[in-house]
């Protein structure tokens, strides 16, 4: 976890210094560093869109003032929504990610693994707009899982786009020296090729999209699996948890990359394959499943076993939290660029409340950060 403290709060401000402002110079009253710093208060505060952010703003105005120039007072909710709306939210992001770098630095240098960057997708499940033919938005994100923040994410209009997505992601975050996990969708040569250019390492899930490939690794595997690692080279790596009356058994087995196996030397720094076998038991019956990887990680399992758990936490870590904590799939913003610094500001925010110290559940903080500015500094 970082350690975040009330001095790397204000210092967040210096950060929005470079980000050029998109609204015109006409009867512009309010800075834009002011109107970013209100909105992010808002968000963790429990304000849901510009017209609750404009209200928290307005009602904690006094509190405001203390640590905001605000030269045109406290803005309307229409300034909250123009801005949010013109933002480029890739310039957006990057003054964030600065801000957490400077945070990163002590902490990695305490740190002794290899650290884990998880990328998935989510769907804003309410955000189609029917009127211009558009779906539901889908948001993909890069997510730290051993500081429990959100590094960076891309907007997309539909599922199958994420794999466009993934290598504009990977150009706004740093890999190196990181382990990088993604499921099967973005299984590609070319995203494996950008995260070693990256000085990043992979462990990419296979599934059907590449068949010749999976059924290699399926075939190599299963002598494995039949005779408990017995066959030859491979790592193997067992664990156990018993939780909400029930026994999950997870063992992970990997194995160097043979030269024969389909399109090896297509895959830009493979070493090795692995498989990951779950037995667990549902309604009273013992279920198996059986999932596939390639990795340009060295033989370890123990290594392999962490990065493909930790990618599972993206889960339960980020998408469950923004559906319980800030209700995510219920947001019925339409105009696309506001829906995707919004969505960005909750990832922000979340990052922060999961940082606080406290036993509370995240939605309980965000109430306690509304009810209290002192908690809401913490």
């Amino acid at each position: 976890m970082l350690v975040i403290g009330a001095q790397d709060a204000v210092n967040l401000l210096r950060f929005f210094d470079d980000l050029p402002d998109p609204r015109s110079n006409v009867n512009r009253l309010h800075r834009l560093g002011d109107v970013i710093v209100m909105a992010i208060c808002a968000i963790v505060a429990n304000a849901d869109g510009p017209t609750a952010i404009a209200q928290w703003a307005k009602l904690n105005a006094a509190w405001l003032r203390r640590h905001l120039a605000l030269p045109g007072g406290i803005p309307g909710k229409d300034t909250f929504r123009r801005v949010l709306g013109l933002l480029p939210p890739a310039a957006f992001q990057q003054c964030f990610q600065q801000w957490l770098q400077t945070l990163q630095t002590s902490s990695d240098e305490d740190s002794e693994n290899q650290k884990h960057i998880a990328i998935d997708g989510k769907a804003l499940r309410r955000s189609h707009d029917r009127r211009r033919g558009l779906g539901p938005m889908h948001i993909v994100s890069a997510w730290a899982s051993d500081f429990g923040i959100t590094l960076g994410q891309v907007a997309t209009e539909e599922k199958s786009n994420e794999i466009t997505a993934i290598p504009q992601l990977l150009e706004r975050i740093d890999v190196e020296d990181a382990i990088v996990t993604i499921d099967a969708a973005g299984c590609q040569k070319t995203i494996a090729a950008k995260i070693v250019q990256g000085k990043g390492d992979y462990v990419l899930a296979l599934k059907g999209n590449h068949e010749k490939l999976l059924h290699d690794v399926e075939f190599l595997m299963l002598g494995h699996l039949q005779d408990d690692g017995t066959g030859g080279p491979v790592s193997r790596y067992v664990e156990v948890e018993q939780g909400h009356g029930r026994l999950e058994a997870r063992t992970y087995y990997q194995m160097t990359a043979p030269s024969y196996l389909h399109g090896r030397s297509q895959w830009k720094g493979l070493k090795t394959i692995g498989a990951a076998v779950r037995v667990y038991e549902e309604k009273g019956i013992e279920k198996r499943d059986v999932r596939y990887y390639i990795s340009s990680l060295r033989r370890n399992g123990r290594q392999f076993a962490q990065a493909v758990r930790r990618h599972w936490g993206i889960e339960n870590s980020l998408h469950w939290s923004l559906d319980m904590t800030y209700r995510e799939d219920e947001s019925r913003v339409r105009n696309r660029t506001f829906a995707d610094n919004l969505s960005w500001l909750r990832r922000l925010t979340l990052s922060l409340i999961k940082q606080h110290p406290g036993k509370q559940s995240n939605i309980m903080k965000r109430r306690m950060a509304g009810w209290s500015p002192d908690f809401l500094m913490q």
